[in-house]
């Protein structure tokens, strides 16, 4: 798990940390590129510290289990089980129409 827990959960990183954090978002998996671009682009403006850690989290993840909870076919276990991570698959997810 990556320890870079950020001060004020609720306070807005600074452009340094979203463009490193927009770079380590890149991913091998073009389905997963799709759903992190478009989290980007409706949410990137407004996240927080712990938006952040919650997708720094999610990003220690291997392409295919990525994938299976961004397509809900898993849910988070363990320690990556917590409101921050759930917060933002709950961004990423395509919600039925």
């Amino acid at each position: 798990m990556t320890d870079t827990t950020l001060p004020d959960a609720n306070a807005t990183p600074d452009e340094d940390v979203l463009r490193r954090l927009r770079w380590r978002c890149r991913r091998g998996l073009l389905e997963n590129d799709i759903f992190i671009d478009r989290f980007f682009e409706q949410h990137g403006a407004s996240l927080t510290n712990s938006l952040v850690q919650g997708l720094l989290e999610l990003m220690d993840l291997s392409d295919n289990d990525l994938l299976d909870l961004l397509l809900a076919r898993k849910e988070p276990e363990g320690e990556l089980d917590n409101a921050e991570v759930r917060r933002v698959l709950s961004l990423m997810r395509v919600s039925p129409a």
